[in-house]
């Protein structure tokens, strides 16, 4: 079966059974209804995938594979804080009358500074750092900027990427806040283990193993019962990921240079409220 259902499954149980509950906290997060968004969470929740064996997808509720590439391409290759430039609608309610979603994300990756090497933002550095330099243990980003978090629609939650070469095995660890685990975390375990393959593979390097690690790891309110109903489903077998081998630049890579082949999901005829 799906070692990421497998993961997913094990830590919706314990934030279930042993997580704290702040019911009665003042919390900033509101439903669309204007009521407080509470959630019963778990501090310090640390999950690796070994990218070597399989695709860390779920199978007992789908993952959108094309809407998760085109979001993680949107902020490390385009740079965008823009929803112009993404082709989903996961941002549309952080963003104002231009679309813009200010300082955040895609924008603190784009922000160039000078090294004796040249000129860089921090996707660039790490690209060059991977082929010229891939023992640095130096080599990792970081987009919660202090001085721009004001100017933020969002603040961001996946924050930090360390990347890590052992022999020619490329490993990464992300940083997480927060994570909706309903509604956000295989797709940022997806997206950032794309991401770690389409370095390797640029690189010269093999792809190895993703930790993720989240500080504040929750389950909203009224996601409750519907975590209930998915962890119950059927597990199937991870899918096979075709990558176009052919690709070098990571700026050459396209939604379509991945095909996922016999992806089996179990249904959820639920709409999943996301609380703003």
């Amino acid at each position: 079966m799906s070692k990421a259902d497998e993961i997913f499954v094990d830590n919706m149980n314990d934030i279930l059974k042993n997580g704290f509950w702040d019911t009665k906290l003042n919390v900033r997060p509101k439903w669309e209804d204007g009521t407080p968004a509470h959630t019963v969470k778990k501090f310090g929740v640390v999950n690796r995938y070994n990218l070597k064996e399989e695709l860390p997808i779920l199978t007992i509720r789908k993952t959108a594979f094309k809407n998760c590439l085109d979001e993680i391409l949107w902020i490390w290759q385009k740079k965008s804080n823009n929803i112009h430039d993404l082709h989903s609608h996961i941002w549309d309610s952080w963003a104002d009358e231009s679309g813009s979603i200010g300082k955040a994300y895609g924008y603190q990756l784009g922000k160039k500074a000078k090294y004796p090497e040249g000129e860089f933002d921090q996707v660039d550095r790490v690209l060059f750092d991977l082929k010229n330099n891939p023992q640095s243990r130096r080599i990792m980003t970081n987009i919660y900027n202090f001085e721009d978090l004001h100017e933020m629609h969002l603040y961001p939650c996946a924050y930090s990427m360390t990347f890590n070469v052992s022999g020619k095995t490329l490993n990464g660890i992300l940083n997480q806040r927060s994570n909706d685990m309903l509604t956000a975390n295989n797709w940022n375990v997806l997206q950032y283990s794309l991401l770690l393959m389409m370095f390797a593979q640029v690189s010269d390097l093999e792809v190895g193993e993703l930790v993720h690690v989240i500080a504040d790891a929750h389950i909203y309110d009224r996601h409750v019962d519907i975590v209930k109903e998915v962890i119950k489903k059927k597990q199937h077998k991870a899918p096979k990921l075709i990558m176009d081998k052919k690709i070098k630049n990571f700026y050459d890579f396209k939604t379509d240079s991945f095909e996922l082949v016999d992806y089996e999901f179990e249904p959820l005829d639920k709409k999943i409220p996301v609380a703003i």
